[in-house]
């Protein structure tokens, strides 16, 4: 092994660790591997800079773009009240009818998408016919990862495969090459889930951030203002109460039984009962604190801390969300959203017992708002967090919904026919739906994920790095000289299993830049064609069933679900067994050697 080599994959396996540890986010990753790539001379610019023009990396923006585009009319809002219409008569019908629902718009949807759509629904769906949403939520997001692979547009996994064929001079996937085996699998993966995996499924209740048998991490209590009170008449912003001590106030009540909310501006005065929320360590010493007068911990109930015009959300921190890492504090949370208070966050691990606003907010946390109608509008508009409390439906935009119909059909159409590559159609409708006004430049440009964007510039530079440096090549005849002897069809098998195992614990996109490439040395070393063995990679990597970490979707539906890593487990190993079986069979007879 020559040094270059040995280079390319200690900054591979360095990247291995980050990703697993998630010290950095992914992106960060991603990019960093790039830029130590450029530095230590592996990669010239121009190669360690060909994502940001790769096909794959133009296709998967402008598919935000179009995704976007689709979900502005409308359109798929009422598709949640038709789903609670036609699937009411049984649990099992209702399980079934998720999993194909979601299978089918993941095709040309993103999964990610589909699920935050659908979620809010099947929450409210569960509450309505006493279901756990334990039940109903890993079926959800297994269906749309399954849907995800019957067509080249499902997730950004397929479309980066297909870019690195392409960049290896092979033929680029079309839209609807993986659709028999994509259809396959999830026609097997609905019979398993509908005659093993409901009875592995928990029948666990979702907790509620209040109620009777709930306890907040931080104790929500009352304290009283008396006439010894040193800052009486003055602002809640210029309180040392407040200011110096960890103390989040949530309502105060007059001596006239009046409740007010809490703003910067109001004004604390003799007799206020003052009702917030803080550790324990705070009310220990509060009790000795000049002016006021303690009164008992309360029992957490919703008309505590709400008003007339208010009420409490639920809503969870997506995978992608901006607000990820950051602390209520750092954020300035109320100016950001309006005037939404968080009077609560649930970690998986249940309530923290730490001050919220010092807490630092992680995918799939959930937090319990106090926000009037009116300002909860804001948590609908940003992309960061799901509202997951109530479903929402927004009235049906006839000309949008058309003018996006006539577009996403020329898009398809330009591609299937082959007048114009995916990535130029796909490119073309993003920029058609701007110009027709489907979308606004603004709503287009806050449509992309712009980590998912450099994730994929980053992670592209590893494949390049291993290619030519000879690391894939030197990795591909390992696993040749392991496997080779037994037959191609053994060796699809080992590159499925090593690509499902990797991407349950890292990322799916990530696992995918660094196989591809060496299932194309491996096709080359075996002599055979190198297809069958990058659906193997394409499949796998999208089929993460086994931890809430694998894909996105299941880290959604992890904290709403109440779900146990376990759970995971128990349910995804058996469907991933038996799709890696489905996979070494079938691959082969669809995309022969």
């Amino acid at each position: 092994m020559d040094f270059d080599i040995a280079l390319t994959l200690s900054i591979i396996g360095l990247a291995m660790v980050l990703f697993l540890t998630e010290k950095l986010s992914i992106d960060t990753v991603s990019i960093g591997v790039m830029i130590l790539f450029l530095i230590t001379g592996i990669l010239d610019i121009k190669e360690g800079l060909a994502g940001f023009s790769n096909s794959a990396t133009l296709t998967v923006a402008s598919m935000f773009v179009l995704s976007a585009a689709i979900f502005s009319t409308g359109v798929l809002d009422s598709f949640s009240y038709r789903l609670s219409k036609q699937a009411k008569k049984s649990e099992l019908r209702l399980m079934l009818t998720l999993m194909v629902s979601a299978g089918v718009l993941s095709a040309f949807i993103s999964d990610t998408a589909v699920v935050a759509l659908l979620m809010p629904a099947v929450i409210q769906l569960s509450k309505n016919n006493q279901i756990p949403p334990s039940k109903l939520l890993m079926p959800l997001s297994f269906g749309a990862l399954m849907g995800g692979v019957c067509t080249l547009l499902g997730t950004s996994t397929n479309i980066l495969v297909s870019g690195i064929a392409e960049n290896a001079g092979l033929p680029a996937f079309g839209i609807f090459e993986m659709s028999i085996m994509g259809l396959v699998f999830l026609l097997f993966g609905i019979l398993y889930m509908a005659f093993v995996g409901r009875f592995l499924l928990p029948s666990r209740k979702s907790k509620e951030l209040f109620g009777d048998s709930m306890e907040l991490g931080n104790y929500l209590s009352e304290l009283i203002i008396t006439e010894d009170f040193t800052q009486l008449q003055e602002q809640v912003s210029k309180q040392k109460l407040f200011n110096k001590l960890p103390i989040q106030p949530l309502q105060i009540i007059r001596e006239d039984g009046q409740k007010i909310r809490v703003y910067p501006n109001t004004a604390i005065l003799k007799g206020d009962l003052i009702r917030f929320s803080s550790d324990k360590e705070t009310l220990e010493k509060l009790k000795a604190y000049p002016g006021i007068k303690l009164k008992a911990e309360l029992v957490w109930e919703e008309e505590l801390v709400t008003g007339e015009e208010e009420r409490l959300y639920e809503a969870v921190i997506t995978p992608s969300s901006f607000l990820i890492k950051k602390s209520i504090k750092e954020l300035n949370f109320k100016e950001l959203f309006n005037q939404v208070l968080i009077i609560g966050i649930r970690h998986r691990k249940g309530m923290l017992d730490t001050l919220l606003t010092r807490t630092r907010l992680a995918p799939g946390d959930i937090l319990l708002l106090r926000a009037t109608e009116e300002s909860i509008q804001s948590i609908y508009e940003t992309e960061g967090l799901l509202l997951v409390s109530e479903s929402r439906t927004r009235n049906l935009n006839k000309t949008k919904t058309i003018l996006t119909l006539i577009i996403m059909t020329a898009v398809l159409a330009l591609a299937i026919l082959n007048i114009l590559p995916i990535v130029v159609s796909a490119m073309a409708g993003a920029v058609a739906m701007v110009i027709t006004r489907v979308i606004t430049t603004e709503q287009a440009y806050k449509a992309i994920d712009w980590k998912v964007i450099l994730m994929l510039v980053g992670i592209l530079s590893m494949g390049a790095a291993l290619e030519k440096t000879g690391g894939s090549a030197l990795l591909g005849e390992s696993i040749v000289n392991g496997l080779g002897e037994y037959g191609p069809r053994i060796v699809l098998g080992g590159i499925f299993g090593l690509t499902f195992l990797l991407t349950n614990v890292m990322s799916n996109n990530a696992t995918a830049a660094l196989l591809a490439p060496i299932a194309i040395s491996i096709a080359n070393s075996l002599g055979v064609d190198s297809r069958p063995l990058l659906m193997a990679v394409t499949f796998a990597a999208s089929l993460s069933f086994m931890t809430p970490m694998g894909y996105q979707t299941n880290t959604m539906i992890y904290s709403p679900g109440n779900y146990n890593f376990k759970d995971y487990l128990l349910v995804g190993t058996p469907l991933n067994i038996l799709f890696w079986i489905i996979g070494t069979i079938g691959i082969p007879i669809l995309f022969p050697f």
